[in-house]
């Protein structure tokens, strides 16, 4: 069961379509079969010349990297594609990786124009109280970010 509105509460009233249905932000696929796979979320994807690129395909690989302990992609502004994809990466303890390496990690599996234009190692990746990337937090931390 959904509810038709927040009580009390007209902020995220837009939440909710004419026909009833709950804009949770997500993007999904639906198979032939019917199964439904949550790919992101839209405030999350990185819009790059018209072209969208998901966040989460990006970390997920990324975090398949042994020396990759958690990493977040945000979309960075772009004087001529709009948005550019930034990882913001924490290696595991004792581990080393640089940039090259991790794009090269990447580059079988996903387009050129896909890939981070660049890499920020940090400790850690700030989180909310439920454990899920804080991207606002590193939206505002790199939003004048510069490839070197």
């Amino acid at each position: 069961m959904v509810a038709t509105s927040y009580y009390n509460c007209d902020e995220g009233s837009q939440q909710w379509a004419q026909d009833g249905w709950f804009r949770t932000g997500d993007v999904v696929t639906v198979n032939p079969e019917g199964y439904v796979k949550i790919t992101d979320r839209t405030k999350d994807l990185v819009k790059s010349g018209g072209e969208w690129i998901s966040s989460v395909d990006l970390e997920n690989a990324l975090m398949g990297h042994p020396a990759v302990q958690e990493a977040a992609v945000i979309a960075v502004p772009h004087p001529k594609w709009q948005e550019r994809p930034l990882a913001v990466v924490a290696l595991k303890e004792g581990s080393a990786a640089d940039a090259d390496e991790l794009r090269s990690h990447l580059e079988g599996s996903f387009a050129k124009w896909w890939l981070p234009d660049g890499f920020e190692f940090v400790e850690e990746i700030p989180k909310t109280s439920a454990g899920k990337f804080l991207k606002s937090k590193l939206r505002q931390q790199f939003k004048d970010w510069k490839p070197l």
